[in-house]
């Protein structure tokens, strides 16, 4: 606080300290005479500015995804719990329209949300086809610094795959749950929730219940695209929301490899289907009901028709293999 006048340091620290209030501060000026309250008025908001900046932070942010819908209370309800837990939490949808019991789609979801979170962020999973079974509920720390909490059923691969994963911890402390009856359907409102509002709160969530080995992590196993002298097979792994464009695992420096430049017409067979598609740079290069090949923007290759839906038009539904061949000199 270097150039700020002492009177002024010591109102900041005591600011600091008790979290003053507007209540406060309208005590303050009551106890002042008319003549001085202009003066003060003005000090406290230039001190509540500065006692802002020096403390720097913010609300600690869940992001929370699951596949309910939002057509009943399941998600309020969860949203519920988490505030209960701690009020001034910050809560960031990610999505409630996953593809019911798609694991891959919640992997893909988290992969490409959590580069644009900072350390320090809970993730809140809820995808869950096999809820009350014996699958393992759990705490994982990335390297990045991130937490997430959610099933053990592979939601964590691609995370993994990109930014490693620190540590893991079974959750079984029964003092970071909801009641002492815990539902066998429900265990984002009474498992997940609670558990990930204790963690954005501070407390050490190695106390969530005990470590297990990264190693025993469940997985998905996904097909990398393959390339040989012909070209390279992929596969169309999901839709672009409700959109219809096809989501391929093939990256597009492998793509590229396979020598098209943009402009070109592209053979490509999906699902068995041939045909020849531009390779273009965004939607609008071709005309509307025409379809194009792009790189979308998670860096991958991608199928869609300008304005409308490559699925339905082409009658696609995921997965389904993917060949392109190579440029033909």
């Amino acid at each position: 606080m270097h150039g700020i006048p002492v009177f002024l340091q010591t109102m900041i620290r005591t600011m600091n300290r008790t979290k003053m209030t507007a209540g406060s501060a309208r005590t303050i000026l009551s106890s002042a005479g008319n003549a001085r309250k202009g003066v003060l008025l003005a000090l406290i908001v230039f001190a509540t500015a500065l006692a802002g900046a020096q403390t720097g932070k913010y609300p600690q942010t869940i992001v929370f995804m699951t596949d309910f819908g939002v057509v009943d209370d399941s998600v309020a309800i969860c949203r519920g719990v988490m505030y209960s837990i701690m009020p001034d939490v910050r809560i960031a949808d990610l999505s409630h329209e996953v593809t019911p019991f798609s694991i891959l789609d919640g992997a893909r979801f988290l992969y490409g949300a959590t580069p644009y979170y900072p350390a320090g962020t809970v993730f809140v999973v809820v995808i869950d086809p096999t809820v009350g079974s014996t699958r393992k509920a759990i705490v994982a720390r990335s390297k990045r610094g991130q937490y997430f909490v959610l099933p053990d059923n592979g939601l964590l691969t691609l995370v993994e795959q990109r930014d490693g994963i620190e540590a893991v911890h079974e959750v079984t402390n029964t003092g970071w749950m909801i009641g002492t009856k815990l539902s066998s359907t429900f265990h984002g409102r009474d498992i997940f929730s609670p558990v990930g509002a204790h963690v954005a709160r501070g407390e050490d969530w190695t106390k969530v219940g005990p470590e297990m080995p990264v190693a025993s992590l469940v997985r998905l196993k996904l097909q990398a695209a393959r390339m040989d002298d012909r070209g390279v097979t992929a596969e169309v792994i999901a839709t672009d929301g409700p959109f219809g464009n096809l989501v391929t695992n093939l990256d597009a420096e492998d793509f590229l490899k396979l020598g098209y430049q943009r402009g070109q017409d592209v053979p490509v067979t999906v699902g068995g289907k041939e045909m020849k598609i531009k390779f273009v740079r965004t939607f609008s290069d071709v005309e509307v009901g025409k379809p194009l090949l792009y790189i979308d923007s998670r860096g991958h290759f991608a199928m869609a028709v300008n304005q409308g839906s490559f699925a339905e038009v082409y009658g696609v539904k995921p997965p389904v293999e993917l060949f392109i061949s190579r440029v033909q000199r």
